[in-house]
């Protein structure tokens, strides 16, 4: 949880530097690299945690793509976004796997697991739409461009079509989560790193300062701690403890993201706010 909500917070503190804010591609590479280099480690004999399996080049290639725009995506929504509105935007995750699943694939959710739905959708919907609205009476209040509510759908139905797509090559190559990450993760780095020359906008290192590297390193330090703990939660808890910990993760992320923006307790944005954790706890 902490490495989860530090992350959050550490990666919009740099996306708000103008020098980082296009630097998407560079950033997710580098992140691809960090869990890289992690699932090597915890795969050597000395921590066994599982092992490794090797997949085509040619055939993690749609896999990869697909997991550099679920990266990608739901970055620039958090460089153009405040935090409570990104985050209650991967919220919508459930649903739109939901709906791709039932158009491709004819699968169906229980009518109460989708009528609980409902509310989740309205609240990120008018969480959004007031976080797009600068109250009068304060400027200094953080808000949501109309380019982060649209990075933030995209992010959503990439990550959607990405879990969706996990579960084809779960069945297809006979892996393990951690298993297709360790050979995803190497070729969305390289992937990436041929559209930086385009995508990106490099800023001058030399006038950079040291707290945001310092800031950089501990994004990275972050990503391999999520990655570690992901596996002995999921071996030694079981699957409800996890679940229970993205929930909870979502709460203090969106609760702290709140606190941070500078609205208050009134503000109408809360209602949506209330409607979409209140659809989570349901």
């Amino acid at each position: 949880m902490a490495a989860t909500i530090g992350i959050v917070f550490t990666n919009k503190a740099i996306f708000d530097d103008p020098s980082f804010k296009l630097m998407q591609t560079s950033f997710a590479s580098f992140h691809f690299v960090c869990t890289g280099l992690t699932l090597y480690m915890v795969s050597r004999p000395q921590i066994a945690a599982f092992v490794p399996k090797r997949a085509g080049l040619v055939e993690m290639l749609p896999l990869a793509l697909a997991m550099c725009l679920n990266v990608v995506l739901p970055n620039l929504s958090l460089a153009f976004s405040t935090v409570t509105v990104y985050q209650l935007a991967r919220v919508l995750l459930t649903p739109m796997t939901a709906i791709i699943n039932y158009v491709f694939f004819q699968q169906t959710i229980p009518r109460l697991a989708a009528l609980v739905l409902i509310p989740v959708c309205a609240g990120v919907g008018i969480t959004s739409y007031y976080d797009m609205q600068t109250p009068s009476a304060d400027r200094k209040v953080a808000t949501t461009s109309t380019i982060g509510i649209f990075f933030a759908l995209s992010g959503v139905c990439a990550s959607a079509a990405y879990t969706v797509l996990i579960g084809a090559y779960h069945k297809k190559l006979q892996m393990s989560s951690s298993q297709l990450l360790f050979n995803q993760a190497p070729i969305a780095s390289v992937m990436l790193l041929f559209a930086v020359p385009v995508m990106d906008k490099i800023p001058d290192f030399a006038v950079v300062p040291m707290s945001r590297w310092m800031m950089i390193l501990m994004s990275g330090g972050f990503a391999s701690l999520i990655n570690i703990s992901q596996f002995f939660i999921v071996n030694s808890s079981g699957p409800v403890t996890s679940t229970v910990v993205g929930h909870l993760k979502t709460i203090s992320i969106v609760s702290i993201g709140w606190a941070v923006s500078g609205r208050g307790v009134t503000d109408r944005s809360a209602l949506g706010v209330l409607m979409t954790v209140g659809g989570i706890l349901g």
